[in-house]
């Protein structure tokens, strides 16, 4: 077998933290190179980010929402987002978050990119959903949520990315997503003409 396709072996684990939304174990592992560490690792159920796009007029425009985010110390622009409840699909968790946080429904959903958050120490999955066909409705946030909701248009998303203004990963690569995808469409377009 290839160095490169071996996987760390796992010699012992314990839960050393178990919390509403995450777990920390700390494991005992032997690297593929054979050296023994120890690695801390942040245990999650997973999370669903929503892209959501008004495709209706000639530029997409993109949900964002402005919230205050502890860990970060500040309020950042971001996508919808949230985790995955226990026995929730992910499109289900999708559609979920989109309703309670901003009020919109989609008619159309396409899973576009799945990334770990941080997979340094954190065992954390992102599922990205591209939800078009938008219709507006009244938001249910969770109590502790306060969410500010902007229509932007992808230029203007872009900007905002290269910036520094959006500063959440998760939105970063999914603008950036888009807006490449929608710059292929128009030299695909183009080359058909």
């Amino acid at each position: 077998m290839a160095k490169s396709s071996r996987k760390a072996r796992l010699v012992s684990s314990r839960t050393v933290y178990r919390g509403p939304v995450f777990t920390v174990t700390t494991d005992h592992v032997q690297e593929p190179g054979g050296v023994k560490v120890r690695r801390d690792v942040i245990r999650h159920s997973g999370s669903v980010v929503v892209l959501a796009v008004d495709d209706s007029g000639a530029t997409p425009r993109v949900l964002l929402e402005r919230q205050y985010r502890h860990a970060a110390s500040d309020y950042l622009w971001e996508i919808p987002a949230g985790r995955i409840d226990p026995g929730e699909q992910e499109l289900q968790a999708a559609k979920r978050e989109l309703l309670e946080e901003t009020g919109y429904t989609a008619a159309k959903w396409r899973r576009i990119l799945k990334f770990y958050a941080s997979p340094g120490f954190v065992a954390e999955t992102m599922s990205v959903f591209l939800a078009t066909g938008l219709r507006a409705g009244e938001a249910q946030p969770e109590e502790d949520e306060i969410i500010y909701k902007r229509m932007v248009p992808l230029p203007t998303a872009v900007r905002m990315v290269i910036s520094g203004t959006i500063r959440d990963a998760k939105t970063i690569s999914s603008v950036l997503w888009l807006d490449h995808m929608t710059r292929t469409a128009k030299v695909k377009r183009a080359a058909r003409k």
